[in-house]
């Protein structure tokens, strides 16, 4: 018997990691809208983006809605003396 191949899509999303002041680590996705989560430390934090992201798709999945792709990002930082 042959077996099936079962192929998936990888989807990848920017996450922004912002250090609050009681500690940890606020989590939000740009791309999606209301994604929002908090991590105690970093590790903690990705697992929490990635479960929120997980679930946000699983969501649009549902409602059978399209998932939101993002163009290659180009980020810099700039410093500038005054």
């Amino acid at each position: 018997m042959a077996k099936k191949i079962i192929r998936t899509k990888e989807y990848s999303f920017t996450v922004i990691y912002k250090p609050v002041e009681e500690g940890g680590y606020e989590i939000t996705v740009p791309l999606l809208p209301g994604v929002i989560t908090y991590g105690r430390n970093f590790e903690e934090a990705r697992e929490m983006a990635r479960d929120a992201i997980l679930c946000y798709i699983a969501a649009l999945q549902k409602d059978e809605v399209r998932i939101p792709t993002e163009k290659a990002l180009v980020q810099e930082k700039i410093t500038v003396s005054l």
